[in-house]
């Protein structure tokens, strides 16, 4: 335990050494700008299916799991009561939602370079983009599955009671309840765990970044709750901020996020490099015998040739031989 702690506190040093509160704005910067869009194209696509209006209550859901109170009705006045009809404003929303994506897993990419202290040409340009690219679909798939699980959740439980006896009501719900929030843990999990094995140059096998994924995974669902419970009980938020209050809430609560995902990073870093200094400790001690026994082995040679030598010469050591004084005396 009181190594898990120093890992820890290491991560969190390292992450202020390495400019994360910075990085972590940015990324929460083009999040804000990713959401709005993303949503507004989710809940329209959700409207056109036959039991839309129960499947956007399934989305109000989730984010009343998630987001802070003032987002909550932001949304719901800006987004959940609105439909796009026009495809070319659907195209449009969707392209700005994935260029700012992309921006974000850029952002996220930087940080987990310097969290594995790999060099700036650790990525070529065009090379880091495409990974990107490639990151924002990895994330969106499990992501997308949750949100149709916990979407459509409400349908699943109603017919569990129904079918399940009177008695078991009461177990039935408390289950399936736990079983739509260990869903939203797996999919944090899943997210996390993806992005940190593909989103750094440094090849890392996938059991080497769950640490990272865990500890992002259960910082950041207690981060979500005490936030939401501060926006919702401190009326000095909305006075500072006023109309603004529910924008600036949002980009907050990105910006914990943001933080939490490179905090897991520096995490993975630190047992990275804990695991580098150990193998080369390892190989270290490994290579003192051999040169030790190299060494010996040469004095005990060197030791051979000269008793030989000595026995050659009547057990006198041979002389050294002057060559200038030769070489005079032959002139």
């Amino acid at each position: 335990m009181r190594d898990l702690f120093l890992k820890l506190r290491s991560a969190v040093v390292h992450a202020l050494a390495h400019d994360v509160v910075n990085t972590a704005k940015a990324a929460a910067y083009s999040s804000m700008l990713m959401l709005f869009p993303a949503l507004l194209v989710a809940t329209t696509l959700v409207a056109q299916v036959q039991s839309g209006g129960t499947a956007q209550g399934g989305l109000r859901s989730i984010f009343e799991q998630f987001l802070p109170p003032d987002t909550l009705d932001l949304l719901q006045s800006s987004l959940l009561s609105r439909r796009l009809h026009s495809v070319q404003v659907i195209l449009s929303a969707s392209s700005l939602s994935i260029f700012a994506a992309l921006g974000v897993m850029l952002t996220l990419m930087e940080g987990f370079r310097r969290a594995y202290r790999l060099p700036v040409e650790a990525w070529s340009f065009w090379g880091q983009r495409a990974r990107a690219l490639l990151l924002v679909p990895m994330v969106l798939a499990p992501l997308s599955v949750a949100t149709v699980v916990i979407v459509f959740g409400r349908q699943i439980e109603t017919w569990m009671i129904e079918a399940a006896g009177h008695e078991l009501r009461h177990i039935v719900l408390f289950f399936w309840r736990m079983a739509r929030w260990s869903i939203a843990i797996a999919t944090s999990m899943t997210v996390l765990t993806a992005l940190y094995h593909f989103g750094t140059r440094r090849k890392e096998h996938w059991a080497r970044v769950i640490p990272g994924a865990l500890a992002g995974t259960l910082m950041w669902f207690p981060a979500t709750l005490a936030f939401g419970w501060y926006v919702t009980r401190d009326e000095n938020y909305s006075r500072f901020y006023g109309s603004f209050a529910a924008g600036i809430a949002t980009l907050v609560w990105l910006y914990l996020t943001a933080f939490i995902v490179l905090l897991g990073a520096e995490l993975n870093g630190v047992l990275y490099w804990d695991r580098h200094e150990q193998t080369a400790a390892r190989e270290a001690a490994r290579a003192i015998p051999v040169n030790v026994g190299e060494t010996a082995g040469r004095l005990r040679g060197s030791g051979r040739g000269g008793a030989a030598a000595s026995k050659k010469n009547g057990g006198m050591a041979p002389a050294p031989q002057n060559k200038q004084a030769s070489g005079s005396m032959n002139r």
